[in-house]
């Protein structure tokens, strides 16, 4: 390997190394090694071969070089221009892993309707199609056609797909109902710091499941039981919801779920479950009540409706940027909150009538916003179950309270490191305190200046980067964009279709 690769992969190694907080010993224990093999590495002093890359992106879940797929590695933003025209939301993240989860309940052909094609999505389809599941991309590739096995083959298990995605832990609720024994890998993700699995657990353990970890396995066990009274969830989280919602589906019995998560993601989960044939009453409440169906054989087709959270990183876009943009099909009964405190802050904007989703029941507008001169808002920026401030909304205020004029908190309570990569934007002249690893002080209004720049390894932050390179004069570089394609689709693409000039491209 050419020297000036190996100085130049190295470099990649260093920053994703302490991107995601480790020392070089942190590393080179997680790799068998010594601490000075990994500083020769990063000095690129060191032949290294593809199989220990492969290694070291896998122990930082970074992809340091990208082999055997087409997904773009880093972008190239010239920032500085405005926006225009019309762009639209797609369909939701969080609601088409659920419902590819969902899908393990039925036995019949599900067919779910333009689905998101991103990287998460993939890592689940990897996992379905290693224990047998059969998936395909049907009608121009536009949407999922998916076919389970008679019988699973969890020991096939792709499990460095399995590791690559929190999603795997939503195996659960379906699994509990196939066999009475099963293994899958850890969650991973996005580096959020501790997040507990335990409010999962003692969901489900009132339908028979207990669940050990050793050595970085899921050991489950199930020994069928019925809730004998209604399971009240410790956590209001999303996928917590998710899981009591797919163990109670094919509950032979009435389930009553409290504290439920009643966000859109849930929402969506609801209404393919009522598809299946399953009731499920107070929909959009805190208490769900589950009439189960102790089998699922049927034919189901599903559009999921489209995803609030990239309608508010659009929305964002133009704030920044100040452009005016239309952000089209936006579910607005997940957006309100937000663009309530937008108002507040002085954003011009207009909404069109509402109309439904494809699944018929998500109202849906158009948004057209216009660059407006904002004030930072008087409270605090804080995020609450729905129907508050949407928690995956939050960093996107930390972009738009930047151009702001005035101080403005944020604090984004629920995860322990999220915060702290938001003050990333300093690089690109922003002005924020971190008081906590919680609270995050922004100062605006800002002169945003171009950076090279790795990715934040969480996926929101890292959107909020790119907004801030798009509005920055100058050519910025943001490195090692896995994380993004996560969560979005085509999102360099579809912005430069309203203006924008990112380019994606490769080192190696």
């Amino acid at each position: 390997m050419a020297d000036d690769y190996l100085v130049r992969i190295g470099k990649l190694i260093r920053d994703a190394r302490q991107h995601r907080g480790w020392t070089q010993s942190q590393l080179a224990e997680a790799l068998g090694t010594s601490q000075s093999a990994v500083n020769r590495i990063e000095r690129g002093n060191q032949n290294i071969s593809l199989e220990m890359i492969a290694r070291i992106g896998e122990a930082l879940d970074s992809e340091i070089v990208s082999l055997g797929y087409a997904g773009p590695m880093h972008l190239r933003v010239v920032g500085g221009r405005r926006l225009s025209g019309a762009i639209d939301v797609k369909t939701s993240k969080n609601a088409c892993v659920a419902l590819l989860c969902a899908s393990l309940l039925n036995q019949g052909r599900t067919v779910l309707r333009r689905v998101a094609r991103i990287e998460e999505v993939f890592r689940i389809l990897e996992v379905l199609n290693s224990v047998g599941v059969r998936t395909r991309w049907i009608n121009d590739g536009v949407d999922l056609e998916i076919v389970p096995p008679a019988e699973l083959d969890l020991d096939a298990i792709d499990e460095e797909a399995a590791r690559r995605t929190r999603s795997i832990i939503m195996f659960l609720g379906p699994l509990l109902h196939r066999m009475d024994r099963f293994k899958l890998p850890y969650a991973g993700g996005c580096d959020l710091g501790t997040r507990t699995v335990e409010p999962h657990m003692i969901a489900l353990r009132r339908f028979g499941l207990e669940v050990t970890a050793t050595e970085g396995i899921y050991h489950a066990e199930v020994q069928r039981t019925s809730p004998d009274r209604p399971i009240v969830l410790t956590e209001r989280g999303d996928t917590v919801t998710e899981n009591a919602l797919l163990a109670a589906a094919r509950h032979d019995g009435v389930t009553v779920i409290r504290n439920a998560s009643s966000n859109y993601m849930v929402q969506d989960l609801c209404f393919f479950l009522e598809a299946l044939g399953v009731q499920v009453d107070g929909i959009g409440t805190t208490t769900l009540t589950v009439h189960g169906v102790p089998v699922i054989d049927t034919d189901v087709d599903y559009s999921p409706s489209e995803d609030p959270v990239e309608a508010m990183s659009l929305v964002a876009a133009a704030v920044v940027t100040e452009s005016e943009l239309t952000v089209r099909r936006v579910p607005i009964e997940f957006l309100e909150i937000e663009l309530a405190v937008l108002e507040e802050m002085g954003l011009d904007h207009d909404r069109s009538a509402e109309y439904p989703a494809d699944n018929g029941r998500t109202r849906l507008v158009d948004l057209t916003v216009r660059p407006s001169k904002l004030e930072a808002p008087i409270d605090k920026i804080h995020p609450m179950p729905f129907p508050g401030l949407n928690i995956d909304n939050v960093p996107f205020f930390a972009a738009i309270t930047a151009v702001a004029q005035g101080q403005t908190l944020i604090h984004d309570w629920v995860y322990d490191n999220r915060a702290i990569y938001l003050t990333d934007l300093n690089r690109l002249g922003g002005r924020l305190q971190l008081l906590d690893p919680h609270r995050v002080l922004v100062e605006g209004p800002t002169r945003w200046r171009a950076s090279e720049m790795m990715c934040p390894p969480a996926l929101r932050p890292a959107v909020v980067i790119l907004l801030a390179m798009m509005a920055a004069e100058g050519t910025s570089v943001l490195r090692n964009v896995y994380v993004i394609n996560r969560g979005y689709e085509d999102l360099a693409e579809r912005l430069n279709s309203v203006g924008a000039q990112i380019e994606t491209f490769r080192d190696i």
